[in-house]
């Protein structure tokens, strides 16, 4: 009998238990070669795959991905144009590896240094582009490691601006995770010019002359990839930070200390192929969708209608569409003159508690300015409404 009684309550305590297990996601089951791997979701940075992420290893050329960010800030920033020349120096000609042979004094403009850099991962190039903008590369990869603490990038450390080994094995190379990438290619990738250049399969330099080939094999042969960067040392073996996008939705893959080229880029097309086959694009509004209706006290029309900017597309797991929801954010007070297309608030999109994206919701017409006449009109008739309504 209470064996029976027992046997009872262990069947309710095992039931009890797995009900209140949390559901675990289904996880990619990957044989990767790669040492260190992450698949990223682009807008949110949700990580949907990741093999030793955190593992620092040398980065190689993917260091050029800090040194290009750099460089299109500077330009945002307003202290340099694309069209700037830059004279190289004798240092910056001496560099080994990949490069576009500079050579001492000879001039580029900033422009055509970053594409070399984007496209061929031209080791001289990154050396000129600092000393252009920072004086030295010394000041220039000081730059490089404050900004990695601003972004966060805890496991990231930089020696020099193209990842080439250190002369001394004494001296710290350059070091940095997989995630630290994806979260460095996420800032990168506001920076539309950036994609331009390495989604460039070929392209060209001295009027023709010079032949850029880009070192990214999946820009040409994987449907939407536009970037990102590769890397490869001796120590650092074969690596690449990759990204793609179809449908409004984007994945950033990372593959670190691969054996070989042809696994780096056959694992970072497995891993971004996973992304497009398990999450979709999920239209939260329209372009031109009504939203609501808005009230314009002092208009020539009382209201208008607030319909949305660009169409809202956020990604999200096929099957779990129900975890989006939206709310509108409509401006306190809203008052006329206002022209068509001025914004008047934003649609907002979110997973939970994260805001995904939004959109800019404006005005479907003119609304002029209410005359004195028409606005005290307007409040006698209210008052008028209000005496009736009392009886």
């Amino acid at each position: 009998m209470f064996l029976k009684i027992f046997k009872s309550f262990l069947v309710v305590v095992i039931v009890t238990t797995l009900i209140t297990l949390p559901i675990m996601a289904e996880q990619p089951d990957f044989d990767l070669n790669s040492k260190s791997a992450i698949l990223m979701e682009y807008e949110t940075g949700e990580i949907i795959f990741e093999k030793n992420a955190h593992l620092k290893l040398p980065p190689a050329s993917m260091t050029k991905i800090m040194t290009m960010l750099l460089a299109v800030e500077a330009i945002e920033q307003g202290r340099a144009e694309l069209a700037d020349k830059l004279v190289v120096s004798e240092f910056a000609a001496s560099m080994g590896g990949s490069q576009i042979w500079l050579e001492p004094g000879e001039e580029m403009t900033l422009e055509e240094m970053l594409r070399a850099i984007a496209i061929v991962s031209a080791n001289d190039a990154c050396v000129a582009v600092a000393e252009y903008l920072y004086g030295t590369e010394e000041a220039f990869v000081k730059r490089m490691n404050e900004r990695a603490r601003e972004l966060g990038l805890k496991n990231t450390y930089y020696y020099n601006t193209n990842g080439l080994p250190a002369d001394n094995e004494e001296i710290q190379g350059n070091y940095t995770t997989a995630y630290d990438l994806a979260v460095l290619a996420r800032e990168i990738l506001k920076y539309p010019e950036v994609l331009k250049w390495t989604s460039t399969w070929i392209d060209y330099l001295r009027d023709g002359s010079s032949v850029l080939n880009n070192t990214n094999r999946l820009v040409r042969h994987y449907l939407g990839a536009d970037g990102l960067k590769t890397g490869y040392t001796e120590e650092a073996k074969f690596c690449l930070t990759s990204t793609a996008r179809r449908d409004s939705i984007r994945f950033i893959a990372v593959v670190m200390a691969a054996d070989d080229s042809k696994t780096r880029f056959a694992e970072a097309a497995e891993l971004l192929s996973f992304g497009f086959s398990t999450y979709q694009g999920y239209e939260v509004a329209a372009k031109d969708e009504f939203i609501a209706e808005v009230k314009i006290p002092n208009g020539k029309e009382e209201t208008a209608r607030g319909i949305i900017k660009e169409e809202l597309i956020v990604p999200v797991k096929k099957g779990n569409e129900d975890s989006i929801r939206k709310e509108v954010f409509l401006d306190e007070l809203i008052r006329a003159p206002l022209n068509k297309g001025d914004k008047i608030g934003e649609l907002r999109a979110y997973k939970g508690n994260l805001l995904l994206k939004s959109s800019d919701i404006i005005l479907d017409r003119d609304v002029e300015k209410a005359g004195i006449f028409q606005l005290v009109l307007r409040i006698i008739t209210r008052i008028i409404q209000l005496i009736i309504n009392l009886f």
